[in-house]
């Protein structure tokens, strides 16, 4: 039980949208990783053309889960088959409410018979420990948090070698071959007579790699990685260009958690504290509504169909087979008009009014974003997770979209700014919002070689 819950909070607030316009700030990235290394251009050049080393260890959390009702907990709460989930696969776990909206989702390994390892984002994490503590499993489970919320090391260091030359930097480095890992499936291999967890998958379109191993050998592993890659012009990636990457993949990073209301969530709210993620997620965008509700996302919203299997009982499975029979919305790309887009930084000249609100390139996050898609006049979709293509010299953004504004190639346009001009979020400026058009494209939005 929390000190002061979220629910204590909400109460409190009685507005949970207004709450959450409210918190937060923008995201900042741990110090521990350089936003540039060289610089941000330089860099998504080498992920796309060359080889790159990026540093997760101290943003994101693990969660290892172990126990013998383990495999039965995950299985109980996630959206994904658990057929075939053997030791050395990993799968990204997808976990709703029961009414089948979206709470989070994190990469997830099974390590041994009776041991996962959970990574990514913490809401997915809080859902798996308030089962863990309050179902009737037989199960342990620990949250190594990002290094910014523990004053200390992260448990694990994550490396990912990304790019084209990504799989001859990691042959440089290991005996053992890594072209028979399939994708989203790892391999124990050894480094400088280390053991590593190499994990088949790509951030890049390209095949890459996830490493993970105990925190005291991250400077020999980095060192050898980096020693290796010279040969193949690797290049570091700081956090400024490791945002983008994502946007490009059809992954939303950030969402409203749909755990605000509902009755069979309200001990869940009790469980967690006020202060945790969950109680300091930021709003932001032009897409506005007094219900939290209408925030919320189910999987297929947002692309994940394929993550959804109705092999086993989950929470949430009544309501996603219902509405799997009649989806209404998809994820796609949005492509900004490009004149459109260089607005938003003309607008900065303009000595009439206020300014556009301002983007630092190549993403910039004051919020989860929602932003209203217009055809026609009526709303047919949310803009969300927003980012400058370098390779594309475009600026593009992942879109949740009524299924029938959906083809490549329609013509639609969105409320660039937040409603009014103006956010509770006092990092947002005043300025002026503006209409940008906007062509429907696929999601994920590159080649995939992974």
């Amino acid at each position: 039980m929390a000190d002061r819950s979220l629910q204590t909070a909400l109460d409190a607030a009685q507005d949970p949208v207004g709450m959450l316009q409210q918190a937060g700030g923008r995201w900042v990235w741990p110090q521990e990783v350089k936003r540039e290394y060289t610089n941000w251009m330089d860099e998504l050049r080498a992920a796309r053309e060359t080889c790159v080393l990026a540093d997760l260890s101290h943003h994101q959390m693990d969660q290892v889960i172990e126990g013998p009702d383990s495999f039965d907990l995950l299985k109980r709460l996630c959206t994904n088959s658990f057929e075939g989930f053997d030791v050395g696969k990993a799968k990204q776990a997808i976990f709703c409410n029961p009414d089948g909206k979206f709470i989070g989702d994190g990469v997830l390994q099974r390590l041994e018979e009776q041991t996962f390892v959970m990574s990514g984002k913490v809401p997915a994490a809080h859902w798996v420990a308030y089962n863990a503590e309050t179902g009737e499993y037989d199960v342990e489970e620990t949250i190594h948090p990002k290094s910014s919320k523990n004053d200390g090391d992260p448990h694990f260091y994550t490396y990912q070698v990304q790019g084209p030359n990504a799989l001859d930097v990691m042959q440089e480095i290991v005996d053992e071959s890594l072209t028979d890992i399939p994708f989203f499936n790892f391999k124990r291999v050894t480094i400088a007579g280390e053991e590593v967890r190499a994990l088949r998958h790509g951030m890049a379109g390209e095949v890459g790699f996830e490493l993970q191993g105990p925190y005291e050998h991250a400077d020999l592993i980095k060192d050898v990685i980096l020693e290796a890659g010279q040969e193949y012009d690797i290049q570091r990636l700081g956090t400024r260009a490791y945002e983008p990457l994502s946007v490009k993949l059809g992954w939303v990073t950030t969402h409203v958690p749909a755990i605000y209301t509902g009755e069979e969530m309200a001990e869940y709210r009790e469980w967690l504290d006020a202060s945790s993620y969950e109680g300091t997620y930021s709003i932001a965008g032009s897409y506005h509504s007094d219900d939290i509700r209408d925030y919320y996302v189910s999987p297929i919203d947002i692309g994940y169909d394929h993550m959804i299997e109705f092999d086993h009982d989950f929470v949430g499975s009544e309501a996603l087979e219902q509405e799997a029979e009649d989806p209404q919305r998809t994820r796609v790309t949005l492509i900004w008009d490009d004149e459109d887009a260089i607005g938003i930084f003309a607008s900065l000249f303009d000595d009439d009014g206020l300014p556009n609100k301002l983007i630092d390139l190549p993403r910039d996050r004051w919020g989860g974003h929602h932003d209203k898609v217009l055809k026609d006049g009526g709303v047919v979709g949310i803009s969300k997770s927003f980012a400058y293509s370098y390779s594309d010299r475009e600026m593009i953004s992942i879109c949740s979209i009524d299924r029938e504004y959906s083809e490549p190639g329609t013509e639609v346009s969105f409320i660039w700014g937040e409603e009014g001009g103006h956010s509770p979020n006092p990092t947002v400026e005043a300025h002026s919002q503006t209409k940008i058009s906007a062509t429907v494209a696929p999601s994920p939005y590159l080649d995939d070689s992974r």
